[in-house]
Protein backbone atom coordinates (compact mmCIF):
# COMPACT_ATOMS: atom_id res chain seq x y z
CA UNK A 1 0.00 0.00 0.00
CA UNK A 2 1.18 3.24 -0.73
CA UNK A 3 0.64 5.72 1.71
CA UNK A 4 2.11 8.84 0.44
CA UNK A 5 0.53 11.90 0.94
CA UNK A 6 -0.41 13.82 -1.62
CA UNK A 7 0.53 17.02 -1.72
CA UNK A 8 -2.33 19.95 -1.87
CA UNK A 9 -2.26 22.53 -4.30
CA UNK A 10 -3.37 25.77 -2.81
CA UNK A 11 -6.36 27.52 -4.89
CA UNK A 12 -5.85 30.13 -6.99
CA UNK A 13 -7.77 33.61 -7.58
CA UNK A 14 -6.96 34.90 -11.61
CA UNK A 15 -7.87 38.34 -11.85
CA UNK A 16 -6.89 38.87 -15.41
CA UNK A 17 -10.59 37.77 -16.25
CA UNK A 18 -12.00 39.75 -13.38
CA UNK A 19 -9.72 42.54 -14.47
CA UNK A 20 -10.68 42.45 -18.48
CA UNK A 21 -14.61 42.18 -17.13
CA UNK A 22 -14.02 46.15 -15.45
CA UNK A 23 -12.26 47.68 -18.45
CA UNK A 24 -15.50 46.36 -20.72
CA UNK A 25 -17.46 48.27 -18.40
CA UNK A 26 -15.12 51.61 -18.09
CA UNK A 27 -15.22 51.25 -21.79
CA UNK A 28 -18.83 51.18 -21.63
CA UNK A 29 -19.45 53.96 -19.38
CA UNK A 30 -17.37 56.31 -20.99
CA UNK A 31 -18.63 55.70 -24.62
CA UNK A 32 -22.26 56.48 -23.33
CA UNK A 33 -21.31 59.38 -20.90
CA UNK A 34 -22.64 62.46 -22.29
CA UNK A 35 -20.17 65.49 -21.62
CA UNK A 36 -21.77 68.68 -20.95
CA UNK A 37 -19.81 71.85 -21.14
CA UNK A 38 -20.66 74.80 -18.13
CA UNK A 39 -21.25 77.14 -21.56
CA UNK A 40 -23.38 75.21 -22.80
CA UNK A 41 -26.44 75.42 -20.30
CA UNK A 42 -29.30 77.21 -21.26
CA UNK A 43 -30.78 79.38 -18.29
CA UNK A 44 -33.48 81.52 -18.74
CA UNK A 45 -33.86 83.43 -15.18
CA UNK A 46 -35.76 85.02 -12.94
CA UNK A 47 -38.74 83.71 -12.40
CA UNK A 48 -40.49 82.74 -8.94
CA UNK A 49 -43.75 81.99 -7.70
CA UNK A 50 -44.35 84.11 -4.94
CA UNK A 51 -47.06 86.57 -3.81
CA UNK A 52 -47.79 90.04 -5.34
CA UNK A 53 -45.26 92.47 -4.15
CA UNK A 54 -46.26 94.86 -1.15
CA UNK A 55 -46.07 98.19 -1.28
CA UNK A 56 -43.31 99.64 1.07
CA UNK A 57 -43.63 103.03 1.58
CA UNK A 58 -39.68 103.47 1.88
CA UNK A 59 -38.73 101.30 -1.10
CA UNK A 60 -35.75 102.13 -3.60
CA UNK A 61 -36.32 100.71 -7.00
CA UNK A 62 -32.77 99.84 -8.93
CA UNK A 63 -33.64 98.96 -12.27
CA UNK A 64 -30.88 97.25 -14.55
CA UNK A 65 -30.88 97.06 -17.90
CA UNK A 66 -29.86 94.61 -20.57
CA UNK A 67 -26.63 96.58 -21.35
CA UNK A 68 -25.91 97.70 -18.02
CA UNK A 69 -27.53 100.87 -17.56
CA UNK A 70 -29.17 101.70 -14.26
CA UNK A 71 -32.09 103.27 -13.02
CA UNK A 72 -33.23 104.30 -9.50
CA UNK A 73 -36.93 104.97 -9.00
CA UNK A 74 -37.22 105.04 -12.85
CA UNK A 75 -34.77 108.15 -12.76
CA UNK A 76 -31.10 107.01 -15.19
CA UNK A 77 -28.43 107.09 -13.44
CA UNK A 78 -25.64 108.94 -15.09
CA UNK A 79 -22.45 106.67 -14.55
CA UNK A 80 -21.97 102.59 -14.56
CA UNK A 81 -19.77 102.50 -11.63
CA UNK A 82 -20.80 101.70 -7.72
CA UNK A 83 -19.93 105.61 -6.64
CA UNK A 84 -22.41 107.07 -9.00
CA UNK A 85 -24.85 104.10 -8.17
CA UNK A 86 -24.59 105.01 -4.25
CA UNK A 87 -24.90 109.03 -4.51
CA UNK A 88 -28.23 108.30 -6.45
CA UNK A 89 -29.18 105.78 -3.78
CA UNK A 90 -28.44 107.70 -0.66
CA UNK A 91 -31.00 110.84 -2.82
CA UNK A 92 -33.61 108.47 -3.01
CA UNK A 93 -33.55 106.80 0.06
CA UNK A 94 -36.43 108.65 1.40
CA UNK A 95 -36.51 106.66 5.43
CA UNK A 96 -32.27 107.03 5.67
CA UNK A 97 -31.19 103.47 6.85
CA UNK A 98 -34.51 101.65 7.00
CA UNK A 99 -34.97 101.64 3.12
CA UNK A 100 -35.35 98.49 1.68
CA UNK A 101 -33.52 98.08 -1.78
CA UNK A 102 -35.60 96.30 -4.74
CA UNK A 103 -33.25 95.29 -7.77
CA UNK A 104 -35.33 94.80 -10.44
CA UNK A 105 -32.55 92.97 -12.96
CA UNK A 106 -33.12 92.10 -16.03
CA UNK A 107 -32.58 88.26 -16.76
CA UNK A 108 -29.52 89.03 -19.49
CA UNK A 109 -28.35 92.03 -17.52
CA UNK A 110 -24.93 91.02 -16.84
CA UNK A 111 -23.61 89.46 -13.11
CA UNK A 112 -21.45 92.01 -12.52
CA UNK A 113 -24.59 94.78 -13.33
CA UNK A 114 -25.76 93.33 -9.70
CA UNK A 115 -22.52 92.84 -7.77
CA UNK A 116 -22.15 96.91 -8.42
CA UNK A 117 -25.77 97.55 -6.79
CA UNK A 118 -25.31 95.15 -4.53
CA UNK A 119 -21.95 96.90 -3.44
CA UNK A 120 -23.39 100.39 -4.15
CA UNK A 121 -25.56 99.59 -1.57
CA UNK A 122 -23.19 98.23 0.95
CA UNK A 123 -21.40 101.96 0.39
CA UNK A 124 -24.50 103.59 0.93
CA UNK A 125 -25.30 102.13 4.25
CA UNK A 126 -29.00 99.84 2.86
CA UNK A 127 -28.66 97.05 4.39
CA UNK A 128 -32.42 95.44 3.59
CA UNK A 129 -32.11 94.15 -0.05
CA UNK A 130 -34.20 92.32 -1.86
CA UNK A 131 -34.26 90.81 -5.44
CA UNK A 132 -38.02 91.22 -7.95
CA UNK A 133 -39.06 88.89 -10.08
CA UNK A 134 -41.50 87.50 -12.32
CA UNK A 135 -43.96 84.62 -11.72
CA UNK A 136 -43.51 81.24 -13.93
CA UNK A 137 -47.29 82.48 -15.48
CA UNK A 138 -46.16 85.69 -16.70
CA UNK A 139 -42.83 84.56 -17.91
CA UNK A 140 -44.87 81.94 -19.92
CA UNK A 141 -47.63 84.68 -21.73
CA UNK A 142 -44.32 86.33 -22.86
Amino acid sequence: MNFRSRSREEPEINLIPFIDVLLVVLIFLMLSTTYSKFTELQLRLPVADADAQRDYPREVIVGVASDGRYTVNRQPVSGRNADQLASALLEAAKAGKDSVVIVSADATAPHQSVITVLEAARRSGLQQITFAAQSSAQADAR
